[in-house]
């Protein structure tokens, strides 16, 4: 039996075709490479919600798909925020070797690439603002951009660079032990956010086990279809909003 989600899917793959080129393009535009996208990436985020339109009918692979969305958006806010600890812990090591090679009586570039020795994380970075220094450009970094700032401004106004760097590396550690000590203490309220989103799904099964049979009215009821779509939705919203909450607090 052919189910109205073949032809539909066919229908929007003719739909997304890519056009030939014509004459004109062959010949004024130059070729590009073609990266392909890793197909398990794209899966892994489609899987849940193909299987739960097959267990659930469409309701159900809407709510998966929302969920999954919830999920991710929370994966991402959680890398992030380790990301940003990191680079804030990097930033505070390097400042901290310069000063400290600064302080011994080495130059500035001798000094970024002794620290890009000690942090091989930004090692890039720190090289790029020492090949910057000894040309005398301008001091750009994406990843250490505080010790960019202090170093250039340093340069500009003629101050003692290590008592510059050394001044940002108090501000950058201040920052990082703020963000630090905010991180554990909401983790207790992330944790209850977390259970709570979880109440509804174990709900259902105590509902189940007890004989009222929820499932089925989810499952093979336009009411109770619509109900999975609007549950899921609420329950994205209540992650973002936890998430918008708990998140206002940022490394600066």
């Amino acid at each position: 039996m052919i189910t109205p989600w073949f032809p539909l899917c066919v229908g929007a793959a003719l739909a997304c075709w890519p056009a030939a080129p014509t004459r004109l393009q062959a010949v004024v535009e130059q070729p590009t490479t073609v990266h392909l996208p890793d197909v398990w990436a794209v899966l892994r985020w489609l899987l849940p919600a193909a299987v739960a339109g097959l267990l659930a009918g469409a309701g159900g692979a809407i709510a998966a798909a929302v969920l999954t969305l919830a999920w991710r958006q929370e994966h991402q806010a959680h890398r992030r925020v380790t990301a940003d600890l990191e680079t804030a812990a990097h930033t505070a090591t390097a400042l901290r070797t310069m000063v400290s090679e600064l302080r011994s009586g080495a130059h500035p570039v001798t000094a970024a690439e002794a620290a890009a020795e000690v942090v091989p994380a930004v090692s890039g970075d720190l090289r790029a603002l020492a090949t910057s220094a000894r040309l005398d450009g301008e001091l750009r970094a994406s990843a250490l951009p505080e010790l960019a700032a202090a170093w250039t401004l340093g340069k500009r106004h003629g101050l003692p660079m290590a008592d510059v760097l050394d001044a940002s590396r108090r501000d950058a550690e201040a920052s990082l032990t703020f963000a630090r000590r905010t991180r554990a203490k909401l983790a207790g309220p992330r944790a209850s956010a977390a259970v709570l989103t979880g109440l509804p799904a174990l709900c259902i099964l105590l509902g189940q086990a007890m004989g009222a049979s929820p499932v089925p009215v989810l499952t093979e009821s336009a009411p109770g279809q619509l109900l999975l779509v609007v549950g899921s939705i609420l329950l994205w919203a209540g992650t973002a909003w936890c998430r918008a909450l708990t998140g206002r607090v940022q490394i600066r």
